[in-house]
């Protein structure tokens, strides 16, 4: 049976930072907007602040739906999924905000990851303040092995200077613009902080 929980104490702390993947789902308000859901992975890219706030790097790749529905109305739930162990699904309900690149937190944040998870392609990092946390039973959810992270994104952006990955932002749709128009990741995309 499920619960609610006041906050992220330890052991749900050492249940998010075990799970080697997590998702996102984000909207916008209007009806007929596009739901995200995102999967996300990299190790050491998500890190619990506090008992009631996350923050992940927000890499560059695909669109900027997130971004866009962060910055529209801040609605974002995070998901992680028991694959191996006891059969857990937990969810964190909260309010995300993207902090860019040019913004004086961002330095402060991003020193908050494992250096290894810093890498080319970062964009943003993106606070989750909880304002509900529960779990339930994952009975449904398949038995699966983790093997390894795959590098080909970390390769890919590797081979890119930051003006070419800000270049390449411009460059791609829906990245500065979501799918509904929204404003999404800001262009030009400003430099990484030194």
């Amino acid at each position: 049976m499920g619960k609610t929980y006041e906050r992220i104490g330890d052991r749900l702390r050492a249940f998010i930072e075990s799970q080697p993947v997590f998702f996102t789902a984000t909207a916008p308000l209007a009806g007929d907007g596009h739901v995200n859901l995102s999967p996300k992975g990299r190790s050491g890219t998500l890190v619990v602040l506090d008992e009631l706030t996350l923050a992940y790097l927000d890499f560059g790749g695909s669109t900027a739906e997130t971004i866009a529905h962060l910055r529209e109305n801040g609605r974002i739930t995070l998901m992680w999924c028991a694959f191996e162990g006891p059969p857990t699904v937990l969810r964190v309900h909260g309010h995300g905000e993207p902090v860019f690149r040019d913004d004086p937190r961002f330095t402060g944040l991003l020193a908050r990851f494992p250096p290894e998870a810093d890498g080319a392609g970062l964009r943003a990092v993106v606070l989750v303040r909880a304002e509900r946390v529960s779990d339930s039973c994952g009975f449904a959810v398949p038995l699966m092995d983790y093997r390894a992270d795959r590098e080909l994104h970390a390769r890919h952006f590797g081979r890119k200077s930051d003006r070419e990955f800000g270049e390449y932002c411009e460059g791609k749709q829906h990245v500065g613009t979501s799918l509904d128009g929204l404003p999404a990741l800001p262009l030009p995309l400003p430099p990484r902080p030194a």
